[in-house]
């Protein structure tokens, strides 16, 4: 059985640490990034199964990066996540076609 692949995209060394933990604990491969433009980088010659990205980060925030990936690979899954959870960025997300939402409650 293939492995899952998982990118997280975070501004914060701490949560893309403890998210990498927890996703290769569970078996599978995880690829972390610092910045939007290097995530937008990568999938020129790479795809994961998933992407998931905080939404407020510098340079391209999430919802940007979230653009750019629907526009040029509409099948991947990218799930936005926040500590700073709102309705009108939720809403927003999911009308651009995020897969889901989720509050950073760890």
């Amino acid at each position: 059985m293939q492995k899952g692949n998982i990118w997280v995209v975070d501004d914060d060394s701490s949560i893309r640490w403890v998210l990498e933990r927890a996703i290769t604990r569970e078996g599978l491969t995880c690829k972390t990034f610092e910045h939007a433009n290097d995530v937008l980088s990568a999938l020129n010659s790479e795809l994961p199964d998933v992407l998931l990205s905080d939404i407020r980060m510098p340079d391209i925030d999430g919802l940007s990066l979230l653009k750019s990936v629907k526009e040029q690979h509409p099948t991947l899954p990218v799930i936005i996540m926040t500590a700073h959870s709102d309705l009108d960025a939720a809403v927003n997300a999911y009308q651009q076609g995020a897969f889901d939402y989720l509050p950073k409650a760890f």
